[in-house]
């Protein structure tokens, strides 16, 4: 399954690629599909490559939505690691 995934630009490069921040995971992507881009925009990363900007609250929104979905199975790993000891 492959996901487009909203990230934060927290620096551009010179080569069209920018560093981008995804839940403090930081990785470097093409910017060449947008047109100037800058820190603090947040894009639509897919496979290395930023697709579009996205609207702040928009991808706010998409990214509280996806720490709400892996919540339930952080807050099970303790039992999981308690039964198997």
């Amino acid at each position: 399954m492959c996901l487009a995934l909203p990230a934060r630009i927290v620096e551009i490069h010179s080569d069209d690629s920018a560093t981008v921040s995804l839940g403090g995971v930081r990785k470097q992507v093409s910017t060449a599909l947008i047109e100037e881009p800058a820190v603090g925009d947040y894009v639509i990363v897919h496979v290395g490559y930023a697709l579009s900007r996205l609207d702040p609250a928009e991808a706010e929104r998409t990214l509280a939505l996806l720490a709400a979905l892996d919540r339930p199975a952080r807050e099970q790993e303790p039992e999981q690691e308690d039964a198997a000891a």
